[in-house]
């Protein structure tokens, strides 16, 4: 398993083995004490499967309080992986950072607390999977919005017109959102 850093410190691009033959493949996406190995020591609580159609975004969510580290990855399809630096300690406060994630690819991303997620789906059928270290608790559930100029994501929209849920279409922007200390 290899980390990569982003543009930002905290997510981290993650690169597992993967053993393949004629067969097809076999790569491990979760190990509590090889990701320790690596510095991560993290206690999921929680999985989550989205299935979408090219041209859905989702997002940008967080928790605060009950702040969710996220660990994601493709099992099918292609999405834009954004993640935006909720902490106001930060000095990339109010930045993002993004990553194609695909079943072709394989790599995941680590989301750390502090952050708000979204991604965007670039193929139909995507099956999206992820770990979290907190349970959903939607009392506590923020949105960012995904188009907030202040944040300026460059969302590779190619000509889609993004399906964007009701609630994620009432997110707030970044001046107004719950962030973090």
């Amino acid at each position: 398993m290899k980390l990569i850093p982003t543009a930002i410190p905290g997510p981290l691009i993650v690169e597992p083995r993967v053993f393949g033959d004629e067969r097809g493949f076999f790569m491990e996406t979760w190990s509590e004490s090889v990701f320790a190995r690596l510095g991560l020591e993290l206690a999921f609580v929680q999985d989550n499967h989205s299935h979408s159609q090219r041209g859905v975004l989702r997002g940008l969510h967080f928790q605060n309080p009950g702040a969710q580290g996220k660990l994601v990855r493709v099992a099918r399809g292609r999405v834009f992986d954004v993640a935006v630096d909720l902490r106001r300690s930060s000095d990339h406060f109010g930045q993002w950072i993004g990553v194609e994630l695909s079943a072709d690819n394989k790599r995941m991303l680590w989301i750390p607390e502090g952050f708000a997620h979204g991604f965007l789906t670039l193929e139909d059928d995507t099956d999206f999977l992820y770990k979290c270290t907190a349970p959903y608790a939607p009392e506590c559930e923020h949105t960012l919005a995904w188009d907030d100029p202040a944040v300026g994501i460059d969302w590779p929209l190619d000509g889609l017109d993004p399906v964007v849920s009701a609630k994620d279409g009432k997110g707030v922007p970044l001046a107004q959102a719950e962030a973090f200390a």
